[in-house]
């Protein structure tokens, strides 16, 4: 039996179950975690004890609704969690339960909520041990109540910068220092889009002065030169203002903000455009979440960087698009309010993009050694031949050379690898093309048990 489909329990994930379930169309829920809540809400082990405040700060109370509401579904949905879905295609879904169970699920709608990872740009020593992102280095303190070191330097941009450093030093983690690409300057010019979301931009100001109060040096408009280490990470090296200047720590977590997780979307054929705002090809979608493809929908920040609140409206609205295609009354009004707070969250969003620019430099500085892609160990300098061979479209660079090849399937490294093929071939970053979605987007275990 088909059946409609929500991939993601995350804020959008958990909304647009929750707006089907109220309409009396009960979904499935696949969720790749243990327990709901995406990464910004990420839910500590059922035996860990941390309160709520501690875990979340500012955002306890939204990610305690977020939770109740997962948990007052049950019996509306068919929720399962620790269940990745690693293919897609027409109609048809390839998951993987706990590790150990494939199966195949048919659907006649499904709604992809499938979140968005950290977007890296390497530097020299990032594949040492002690290096993490951003994402991880928060999956650390959240899911298995540890810090990734003893001396944490935090770098990158991006307002998950501040958010992560807040939350290592308010448990306790000694931060050495944070080191923002952005230059304060560009935070400035960024005031009048940023008070698009008062509320946000003050909790931004808070992070950001608490972490001054509490003595962590914030270092701003950066240019990170390595990472120091023989067996695993024992320095940081930056330049600040034409001066070099370098630290001592065990561990780094770096990221310039986020990107959108696409490879689903890609797989169930839906049609992509150029983001200029994201610097990344999205799924194409309405304003209602619906995409080039009939029967999918898109939500959340896999189908464009918007933060949680985004999420959770796109989600509703994903799932009002739904309804609304299968004859169902839906709520008019409110789907006008979310269309609106949406267009004012998305003016909220190019504040932030040019309060943390892209650092455009990077491609262009980043030396030939450098190791872009870790599961195939290409370098800068192997890439740059595969373009000075004739090859620009990126897919017939890793074809050349391998570039995004390996286990993570260019999730990884394929943001760095086509600015290094734009700069190199000349050409604007959005002619480079983008990687096709392949099966499995996530490594798969050897000896599957394999269910219907």
């Amino acid at each position: 039996m088909s059946e409609i489909v929500i991939i993601g329990a995350g804020p959008a994930g958990i909304r647009a179950a929750q707006t089907l379930a109220a309409h009396g169309v009960k979904p499935v829920l696949l969720d790749e975690a243990g327990r709901g809540g995406g990464q910004i809400y990420r839910q500590q082990p059922a035996n860990f004890t941390r309160s709520a405040k501690t875990l979340y700060g500012f955002e306890a109370g939204k990610a305690q609704a977020l939770h109740s509401t997962l948990a007052d579904l049950q019996g509306q949905i068919d929720y399962r969690p620790e269940t990745l879905v690693w293919n897609a295609e027409h109609q048809l879904l390839d998951t993987l339960h706990q590790g150990q169970r494939a199966a195949r699920l048919s659907y006649s709608r499904v709604i992809v909520a499938s979140g968005a990872t950290d977007r890296v740009l390497p530097v020299p020593g990032w594949t040492l041990p002690g290096v993490y992102t951003l994402g991880a280095a928060q999956i650390a303190l959240k899911f298995q109540g540890c810090a990734i070191g003893e001396k944490v330097v935090l770098a990158g941009s991006g307002p998950l910068l501040y958010l992560v450093a807040y939350q290592y030093a308010k448990a306790g983690a000694q931060i050495s220092a944070v080191l923002d690409t952005s230059p304060f300057s560009a935070q400035v010019r960024a005031l009048p889009g940023l008070l698009r979301q008062p509320a946000t931009f003050a909790k931004g100001l808070y992070y950001r002065a608490w972490l001054t109060l509490k003595g962590i040096p914030v270092h701003q408009g950066v240019k990170l030169l390595d990472i120091q280490g023989q067996q695993r990470a024992s320095g940081i090296r930056w330049l600040q203002g034409g001066r070099e200047r370098q630290l001592p720590c065990d561990a780094v977590a770096l990221a310039h903000a986020l990107r959108s997780e696409t490879q689903l979307a890609d797989l169930l054929g839906c049609q992509f455009a150029w983001s200029p705002l994201n610097r990344a090809w999205l799924p194409m979608r309405d304003p209602l979440g619906r995409s080039s493809v009939p029967e999918v929908y898109l939500a959340g920040d896999g189908a464009g960087i918007l933060g949680a609140d985004g999420a959770e409206m796109t989600g509703e609205l994903a799932a009002l698009a739904l309804l609304q295609d299968l004859g169902k009354q839906v709520d008019g009004a409110r789907r006008d309010q979310l269309l609106k707070r949406l267009a004012n969250l998305q003016r909220f969003r190019h504040g932030l993009e040019q309060a943390f620019p892209f650092p455009e430099y990077w491609a262009a500085e980043a030396a030939d050694e450098l190791v872009v892609c870790r599961c195939e160990q290409v370098t800068a300098g192997e890439v740059r031949d595969a373009v000075r061979a004739g090859h620009w479209e990126i897919n017939r660079v890793k074809a050349m050379c391998r570039v995004g090849m390996g286990r993570c399937q260019g999730r990884v490294c394929g943001a760095a690898a086509a600015e290094l093929i734009a700069c190199e071939s000349g050409r604007p970053i959005e002619q480079i093309g983008r990687l096709r979605g392949q099966a499995p987007v996530k490594p798969l275990p050897f000896g599957l048990e394999v269910s219907s």
